[in-house]
């Protein structure tokens, strides 16, 4: 296909894509290589509905933000004649193999993709997100069951789906917590930020089986317990040594690479015993 030089000002991020565009390290390392070599791999956008020469954005959301920081006037794109469902499919498709995705950009790509494709010629809606769902659990190589957990996490508040992106509480955990309704969700954060903890998956769970009454007194109760994993803990404090990751690190990653690091201690203190 032929590319175009599209002026930055006729281009649109597409309507309720699920992939964050964040003003991190990698972008700081995006914008950089952008400024020095121009747009290298070309956007992929199609042509708005009820307008003259705009475009919305399919895939290169965050190529599209390193050039606008880098001051460029337009970038090269390939335009594809297409409707919105094609597109979402095509949103979802050429991002979600990625190396690194938030598990709240995997729930929000599953539902935009699944609810595109049941829209695609299907008559019963039953049947179409029923389809929809098989065709989405194919492409990913997953389990329909996962996928409709993961969508189960689009039912989270925002603040909830941050604290499971920084790896705080577990998947898991996240799904059992989506069938809390918005305010007993509010009550959690309370309470979380009030005892200084997560929940358990135990916990979740038990506030699951109770959100049909559950109250925020109860949901305190039941974060005020003391968990196994808590006991004789060693508290360390985040400001303290966020300095020493990269800002685009999750709190899961950290804690990968202090063990990892604390690995690599207890190895050299060993063959420094064995010199002595």
């Amino acid at each position: 296909m032929k590319i175009t030089n599209i002026p930055i000002t006729k281009l649109h991020a597409f309507d309720g894509h699920p992939y964050k565009v964040l003003d991190d390290g990698e972008m700081d390392e995006l914008t950089g290589s952008v400024r020095e070599n121009g747009v290298l791999s070309p956007l992929i956008v199609r042509p708005l509905e009820d307008t003259e020469h705009e475009y919305e954005v399919i895939s290169g959301h965050r190529r599209l933000h390193a050039a606008e920081r880098a001051g460029m006037q337009s970038v090269p794109a390939f335009i594809y004649e297409i409707d919105r469902d094609e597109a979402a499919v095509m949103v979802v498709d050429s991002n979600l193999h990625r190396e690194h995705i938030l598990p709240s950009e995997k729930a929000f790509a599953y539902k935009l993709k699944m609810e595109a494709l049941a829209h695609q010629g299907k008559t019963s809606r039953q049947v179409g997100e029923k389809w929809s769902v098989a065709q989405v659990s194919e492409a990913a190589n997953e389990s329909q069951r996962q996928v409709h957990r993961y969508i189960r996490l689009t039912k989270l508040v925002p603040e909830l789906l941050q604290v499971m992106d920084e790896g705080r509480i577990a998947f898991s955990v996240g799904v059992e917590l989506s069938f809390l309704n918005e305010r007993q969700q509010h009550d959690l954060l309370d309470a979380i930020d009030l005892n200084d903890c997560t929940p358990s998956y135990s916990q979740a769970c038990r506030m699951h089986r109770e959100a049909a009454t559950i109250t925020a007194n109860r949901i305190s109760e039941i974060m005020a317990e003391e968990k196994p994993n808590q006991r004789e803990q060693i508290r360390l404090r985040r400001e303290d040594f966020r300095k020493y990751f990269p800002s685009s690190h999750t709190d899961q990653q950290i804690m990968r690479d202090i063990m990892c690091g604390l690995d690599l201690l207890k190895r050299q203190r060993s063959r420094d015993r064995d010199a002595r």
